[in-house]
């Protein structure tokens, strides 16, 4: 959700100086995620950016295929796209477009888009007169595809259809579950699960006071303003207890109480603490099957805070 043009861009490079593997910029009410990317394409030239994630709701598959085959050009083949479904508040407070069966539409999107980029024809929905078209020109290379699935529906799809499988705000005791449905939609469509790139929230800071606030601002704002999905999943994965009292404790949107019976949260769902803490929060995602955990970095933060984050939280080598 960051909106601010520069801070996307200082990010973007000292990413790059410090090691990191990739880059993703979100898509939801700010700036249009293609051409901010093309534009970190031209001030880096090794670290892979891509879309984290674009939602289904605001362009046609064709416009998201152009959009990879650019970006994969323009950046020398270090694109990869992050689709996800949003939010209903996204569809159609944003977008107006109902926000109806968002599994099956990021099911076909995906496939849609995927025949695009490989050079074939769109499969039209209403075959008339005019028969359909495929792209002009290709991307540089194979465009890997991310899916941003939580619930148990759109997690076996993404074992079916995705390179990368990349839930948001899974909480770490339940990975274990969520990989099963993973691997079941792998099995069904006989093919390789996809890689688990799990996308964590951040919070590291050398004040503990301002680390706590920043997650539980992540934790309290999605819970209360962000759709049912998060709620449910949490419910769903034994966590309906804590929801409660975070709800309770957080009437209105402005507001990002934790109460002490649900701080668990905060370890469940967020890398936080100092620097110490937030590594060894990091190995907890690696050690239940996390092959490619995301960070995300907290929205509005100035960039004093946002370096300190990226430089606490630099790639290192870990034990085999």
């Amino acid at each position: 959700m960051e909106t601010r043009r520069d801070v996307v861009l200082h990010v973007a490079q000292r990413a790059e100086q410090l090691g990191y593997g990739s880059f993703t910029v979100a898509e939801g009410w700010g700036h249009d995620a293609g051409v901010l990317l093309a534009e970190v394409a031209s001030r880096t030239s090794r670290i892979r950016i891509g879309t984290g994630v674009l939602n289904v709701w605001g362009r046609s598959p064709a416009t998201i295929a152009m959009m990879a085959t650019s970006l994969s050009e323009a950046t020398g083949g270090r694109f990869f796209l992050g689709l996800g479904v949003g939010s209903p508040g996204l569809a159609e407070g944003f977008h107006d477009v109902p926000f109806d069966e968002p599994v099956a539409r990021l099911a076909g999107m995906t496939r849609q888009v995927r025949r695009l980029v490989a050079g074939e024809r769109i499969q039209q929905s209403r075959p008339g007169e005019v028969g359909p078209l495929k792209l002009a020109v290709l991307p540089r290379s194979e465009v890997q595809i991310d899916l941003a699935a939580l619930g148990p529906r759109s997690t076996r799809m993404a074992g079916e259809l995705a390179d990368r499988w990349v839930p948001f705000l899974l909480p770490v005791s339940g990975a274990g579950t969520s990989i099963g449905l993973l691997e079941e939609g792998a099995t069904a469509a006989g093919r390789h699960r996809p890689i688990i790139a799990p996308s964590v929230p951040l919070a590291v800071c050398a004040d503990p006071a301002q680390s706590l606030e920043i997650a539980s601002w992540w934790v309290a704002f999605y819970l209360t303003s962000m759709g049912p999905l998060y709620r449910g999943t949490l419910q769903r994965l034994g966590h309906g207890a804590a929801v409660e009292e975070v709800l309770a404790a957080n009437p209105t949107p402005r507001t990002s109480e934790i109460p002490p019976g649900a701080r668990g949260l905060l370890d469940e769902l967020t890398v936080w603490g100092d620097p110490d803490a937030g590594r060894a929060a990091l190995e907890r995602w690696y050690s239940v099957g996390s092959e490619q955990p995301t960070l995300i970095l907290p929205p509005g933060r100035d960039v004093e805070t946002l370096d300190f984050m990226l430089e606490s939280m630099r790639p290192l080598m870990r034990p085999a």
